[in-house]
């Protein structure tokens, strides 16, 4: 085993070293950030929500599933379970760190443009992703009496050309 600059380090016979941490939660600056975010929606930055929002936004806008986000995670092998991952994902919700998409039956993404916007979902990928225009705009809806519109959600569904429907 090498340790700083090469130099060798001799560990007693069946002594064995846990792997390190592929994520630095603390100090890093991608962590600083991502712990201003939280501090802004009135959330506690803690290890497991900083570690979550590091994923969730350093990337720019995304679409996720709790057990995306989870394997995610464990390929960084952050220390989270699929319950803590829900629950942050909730936790974000409720802060508007994050938007909550449902789709057909059980199957919920999370977003992170939060505005409206209007998406495609590839059923034969199951895949979401951004339409390039907010085609919402151009339905004209007009609202009942004493109420206003806060929002359209569209998803157009798709499936490949040659797949029977």
């Amino acid at each position: 085993m090498t340790g700083v600059i090469g130099q060798r380090l001799e560990l007693p016979a069946g002594r064995r070293v846990a792997p390190r941490q592929a994520f630095d939660w603390k100090d890093g600056a991608l962590a600083r950030l991502v712990r201003e975010k939280l501090r802004s929606a009135d959330l506690r930055p803690t290890r497991q929500r900083i570690s979550l929002a590091s994923l969730l936004f350093v990337a720019g806008d995304r679409h996720v599933t709790v057990d995306q986000l989870f394997d995610e995670a464990k390929a960084l092998r952050m220390p989270l379970s699929r319950a803590t991952v829900y629950n942050t994902l909730h936790q974000f919700v409720a802060a508007g760190l994050v938007r909550e998409i449902a789709l057909y039956g059980s199957k919920v993404w999370y977003d992170t443009k939060t505005g409206s916007h209007c998406h495609f979902y590839d059923e034969t990928q199951a895949d979401l992703f951004d339409m390039p225009e907010d085609v919402a705009k151009q339905l004209a809806i007009v609202p009942p009496q004493g109420k206003r519109i806060v929002g359209v959600d569209v998803i157009v569904r798709l499936a490949d050309e040659d797949e029977a429907i």
